[in-house]
């Protein structure tokens, strides 16, 4: 290892990462040489190695072919947003910079950095003002992180501090949702210790959006009994958003916590359009969002707001005496958040915010709008497309239906089928099973997505669908 590497490795890689991204908007998301180019980078340890300039060279010639281009415009799976220059160029930094994002002694920039984006990300998403927040790995520490400070509020109004003597001895903490809820949801509720099994389904019907009438039934049967209610705003399959203004009047009234996970449809506050989707969410207690969605800032990345700041200090607060003690003059958001080891993420944060502002990310969730819109109505006028719900957001629910192809049928037909898209490599989309019945659901988040770009997942579906179904026939 020694300093004169750098300049080629720079060289080398700021090369190549131009070509790549000179040509993502026409690379195939996925080639058939994939996984053999991943599994040919394995092997033992070398003994000696051969340098940086050998290392990055084997990783560009092969890891390139070896990855899915998820940042490109035709990736509409996992609703995946795209990097923005801004931010693409913040992350390079941030990586050049190495900070750490503990304290505020290991980075003056990265600790203010985080402090403005938190304000400016509550301003975007109309959040109230006194509100609080920390920056995340993503929707999974986001929803651990708030539903952490929920799980503490609910300690003590049992009068025990849950943090320091944990949850033994107390009754089973009641979590109320509807069949929205997310498996990241789930999984931080089985890592707090609540338990996966805490959470009472409360679906209005097999679409699962929230029953408001039963959520009145079972808090009012708690008898003022803490609770925390999960709302969702943009289910996974279709965008749909729970009813979370009638959400918000029952937690007010029984006295319960509300928690909103909005890892996408939060973003539903920033265009006129779609703000209503979202009504009620500065009404809760906490809420959450991914930022490597429609943010389009590079993974990882998440935010998790509070309506009380100081219950996240209270449930991640840690002491040593090596640590730098509280000053709110100089926040230390490793105190704040799960992980103390924190990359300094708030730079590709801050870059694109200041870069694009409120209408540039405005313009961005309204142009994802019209491309969902443009498919709804594209399958729509299919003959062989069957669209499965109301498209309120950015995700289109819609299965391959040729005439004539027997119900019991489409199912298997339909899988085969996203497993042909995905081996294809023009589009990448993935499946899901909706009311019983296995459809595409393709998100729109990403900035670099244009219209040409939906058309041809539209038409590589029924192309590939006619060639299944008529190897069928």
């Amino acid at each position: 290892m020694y300093p004169g590497e750098l300049d080629d490795v720079l060289s080398l890689v700021a090369a190549e990462a131009r070509r790549y991204l000179e040509n993502l908007d026409e690379r195939p998301l996925l080639t058939a040489g994939s996984e053999a180019a991943a599994r040919s980078l394995e092997g033992p340890l070398p003994e000696e190695g051969e340098g940086a300039l050998v290392a990055l060279k084997e990783l560009l010639e092969t890891g390139i072919e070896a990855s899915v281009a998820s940042s490109g415009p035709r990736m509409f799976h996992f609703v995946t947003g795209g990097v923005t220059p801004a931010a693409l160029g913040a992350d390079w930094l941030t990586s050049t910079l190495d900070q750490s994002g503990f304290a505020w002694v290991g980075s003056p920039l990265s600790a203010e950095l985080e402090r403005v984006s938190i304000a400016w990300l509550l301003d975007l998403f109309e959040l109230p003002e006194g509100w609080g927040g920390v920056l995340t790995t993503g929707a999974t520490m986001a929803n651990f992180t708030a539903l952490a400070a929920a799980r503490r509020w609910w300690g003590e109004r049992h009068g025990t501090d849950v943090d320091a003597d944990g949850l033994a001895g107390l009754p089973p903490v009641p979590v109320l949702s509807s069949g929205y809820v997310h498996a990241t949801a789930y999984k931080a509720l089985g890592m707090l210790g609540v338990g996966r099994s805490a959470v009472r389904v409360l679906a209005r019907d097999d679409s699962g959006r929230l029953d408001v009438v039963a959520l009145e039934r079972e808090l009012e049967e708690l008898g003022g009994a803490p609770a925390i209610v999960i709302a969702n705003a943009g289910e996974v399959n279709a965008g749909d958003f729970d009813p979370i203004d009638v959400a918000a009047d029952l937690a007010e009234r029984y006295g319960a916590w509300l928690h909103v996970d909005g890892a996408f449809g939060l973003f539903a506050r920033v265009s006129p359009r779609t703000a209503e989707l979202a009504a009620g969410v500065e009404r809760a207690d906490s809420v959450i969002a991914d930022g490597h969605k429609w943010l389009n800032v590079p993974y990882d990345c998440g935010f998790a707001f509070v309506r009380n700041p100081a219950a996240l200090a209270h449930t991640f607060v840690a002491s040593a005496a090596y640590l730098p003690a509280e000053d709110p003059a100089r926040p230390n958001y490793g105190f704040m958040t799960p992980e103390t080891s924190r990359r300094a993420r708030s730079i590709a944060v801050w870059a694109t915010l200041r870069a694009y502002g409120r209408s540039g990310y405005r313009e961005l969730v309204e142009r994802n709008l019209d491309h969902a819109q443009h498919v709804a109505k594209a399958v729509d006028e299919a003959d062989d497309l069957e669209r499965l719900a109301e498209v309120p957001l950015n995700i289109v629910p819609f299965r391959y239906h040729p005439p004539g192809f027997p119900e019991e049928e489409l199912n298997e037909l339909n899988s085969r089928l996203g497993e042909a898209v995905l081996a294809d490599g023009r589009v990448f989309v993935g499946t899901t099973q909706y009311r019983g019945k296995v459809c595409f659901r393709p998100a729109f988040v990403n900035w670099r997505t244009r219209t040409g770009d939906v058309d041809q997942l539209v038409a590589v579906v029924r192309e590939l669908g006619a060639g299944l179904a008529g190897a069928r026939a």
